[in-house]
């Protein structure tokens, strides 16, 4: 260290190795509430012996309305916590066959202040009523995670009134809690994005446009039935979201942050996950814009992945749904969003180059094997004992193999991810051949980089503190602006910001086919070092 100390002294322009920065940190941690070794046991005991009636009335008529309750979990009691019924078709199906195991939206503190749950001060409990694997959210975000913020899932056992109740998946709330975790910040307009109609019959048969972001005018009050503030405040400023994608796409980058837009679609798309944005059914993602100004989107409600039952296979034969075409936007104007960025050449390319990096990394058929046998044998018991459960137990373990055809189809786990896979990788466009990227290195405030089959290379980089706004700058192989020999395959840039300044940049490469990026899961991950005047480094 004390060699290094004076190299610095001596040379303040050295630059110390870059560092990749790994958002998963900012995931729980072992031993946490999401922890998916474990099968925890949470119990409920309402004070209203008749909370079930009560409740779905409520669910009906006041869909906000809690009632208090007692929780245990680990021998420790809560008091007074607020509980409600939650869910659209996953409510409907099963109440409407007097089916008791719906889900459950419990507030630890909507009646005593700052009461939580290891940590956490709202807990989702998804029934998994079409989920035959009661596994298919959990495997879905563990992918999702890698490449945007995403909410984690594990399974618990819930017991009500003293009585088993069944297996249930402990889905975390986007939430001011998930909003601080993974922006560090919380205050920005948020919306949940699902129109009011519901899957059952109700008394007013609410109907509404589809959240589909299409422009309908500047008044607000014309997307309340469409998008579900959960801030206090944000109307004006989606709107304006909107009016950007319909009237000024160019300046897209300056209220959507793109690249995590483009993650989204994709992991969409690879997974089967057909019920968002861009596949099938439009809803089941969030908004929330960060101080940089930029919306970021981030997924909810994975269950359907791996061609789940939304879809319906009596009208669908199976290669219609594992080739679903991934540029997918239906017809014009229908989702302005996924239609402008799939017309877009660049964003094109970028979305392109995140399919290829999730089909590369993120579908090993043995590691994900491997997490559902574990996740299915710690649950077995509790699946077998699910009184209320929809499928059977030979169902449970053979629609994670392959698609159950009873009624709708159920798409199995493995099934759909070798079929999509193989799809994906013959796709015309997908199978291009991208440029290659290695060996990067940072000397004297010039990034290096190796790279081949590329006609254009960029050095994206921003000092933005939200890792957000990446400004690109031109890579040469010329032999001049820092470059030392000329066609040697390296491409260099000298660093456009110095002195005490933290770096963050990723590398990207073109050719007239294809993109490649480094780290690949960019812009999530990216390479940060600091530029030294001093002794300032950081990662000293």
């Amino acid at each position: 260290m004390r060699i290094l100390l004076i190299l610095l002294l001596l040379n303040p322009l050295i630059l110390l190795s870059q560092t990749i920065y790994n958002p998963q940190d900012l995931y729980d941690s072992p031993g946490g509430i999401f922890d998916e070794d474990s099968l925890r046991v949470i119990s409920l005991e309402f004070y209203n012996a008749n909370y079930h009636n009560y409740l779905v009335n409520s669910w009906f008529y006041n869909s906000s309305e809690r009632i208090p309750a007692k929780l245990t979990l680990n021998g420790i009691l809560y008091d007074s916590v607020g509980v409600r019924y939650k869910g659209n078709s996953t409510f409907c199906l099963p109440n409407d066959n007097s089916n008791p195991k719906v889900p459950y939206n419990i507030d630890m503190n909507y009646f005593i202040d700052d009461q939580e749950l290891l940590g956490y001060n709202k807990i989702k409990l998804a029934n998994a009523w079409m989920d035959p694997t009661f596994l298919k959210q959990i495997v879905a975000s563990n992918i999702y995670k890698k490449y945007l913020p995403t909410g984690e899932s594990n399974l618990v056992e819930l017991h009500v009134q003293g009585n088993y109740l069944g297996l249930y998946v402990n889905d975390e709330s986007i939430n001011k809690q998930f909003l601080k975790k993974h922006f560090d910040e919380k205050s920005g307009p948020l919306f949940k994005c699902d129109n009011i109609e519901r899957f059952c019959d109700t008394p007013y048969a609410p109907s509404a446009y589809p959240p589909s972001l299409i422009y309908l005018g500047e008044d607000s009050s014309l997307y309340q039935n469409s998008y579900d503030m959960k801030s206090e405040n944000g109307w004006n400023a989606l709107v304006e979201l909107i009016r950007t994608i319909h009237y000024n796409f160019g300046e897209i980058d300056s209220i959507l942050n793109v690249d995590r837009t483009l993650w989204a679609f994709a992991v969409n798309q690879v997974l089967l996950n057909l019920d968002c944005y861009n596949t099938y059914y439009v809803h089941n993602y969030y908004l929330y814009q960060t101080k940089d100004g930029l919306f970021q989107m981030i997924p909810w409600d994975l269950d359907n992945s791996f061609s789940g039952a939304i879809m319906g296979w009596d009208f669908w034969n199976q290669a219609n749904i594992y080739e679903y075409d991934p540029y997918h936007y239906g017809n014009p104007s229908q989702r302005p969003l996924a239609e402008k960025l799939f017309n877009d050449p660049l964003y094109r390319k970028q979305y392109t180059a995140h399919i290829r990096t999730i089909l590369s990394e993120s579908l090993d058929t043995s590691l994900i094997r491997s997490q559902i046998s574990d996740l299915q044998s710690l649950a077995y018991n509790a699946a077998n004992n699910d009184p209320w459960k929809l499928f059977s137990m030979s169902q449970y373990a053979n629609n994670v193999e392959s698609a159950i055809w009873t009624g709708w189809g159920f798409g199995g786990i493995m099934s759909s991810i070798d079929e999509r896979k193989q799809f994906l990788l013959s796709h015309p466009e997908i199978s291009l051949i991208p440029p290659l990227i290695s060996n990067i290195y940072v000397n004297n405030n010039i990034v290096h980089a190796n790279v081949s089959n590329a006609n254009e290379v960029e050095l994206m980089i921003t000092t933005n503190q939200f890792n957000s706004k990446f400004q690109s700058f031109s890579m040469n192989d010329g032999g001049v602006n820092g470059d030392l020999i000329s066609n040697d395959g390296i491409f260099s840039a000298q660093i456009p910001f110095v002195g005490n300044t933290n770096i963050k940049f990723y590398i990207r490469a073109q050719n007239n086919d294809a993109m490649m990026l480094s780290p690949e899961r960019a812009e999530y991950e990216f390479y940060e070092y600091s530029t030294i005047s001093g002794l300032s480094n950081n990662h000293v």
